[in-house]
C-alpha cells in the first residue's frame, strides 16, 4: 500500500518516486501546497474508491498519516 501511495504521490506532485521518502511531508516536498494536497486527495478518492472526510484529508500532513488514513477508511468499507 505504502509504495502505491507513493506512486501517487509521485504523479500528483511531479517528481518521480524516488524522491518521495519516508519521511515525506510538506516540509520536504516543496510543491506539496494546499492545491497539489487536494489534487492527492482527488486522485487517492479515485484511485481507492473512498470519501475522505474533511478533517481526514486536513490531517494528512505525511506519508505515513496518508498510508494510514487511506488503510483506515478502506478497513471501515
Amino acid at each position: 500500500m505504502k509504495d502505491k501511495i507513493k506512486l501517487i504521490m509521485a504523479s500528483v506532485f511531479e517528481l518521480s518516486p524516488d524522491q518521495i521518502g519516508d519521511d515525506a511531508s510538506p516540509d520536504t516536498i516543496l510543491v506539496w501546497d494546499s492545491l497539489r494536497h487536494m489534487n492527492l486527495v482527488t486522485v487517492l478518492e479515485e484511485e481507492f474508491d473512498i470519501r475522505l472526510t474533511d478533517e481526514q484529508i486536513t490531517e494528512m500532513l505525511n506519508l505515513d498519516l496518508v498510508v494510514f488514513t487511506v488503510n483506515e477508511v478502506l478497513a471501515a468499507k
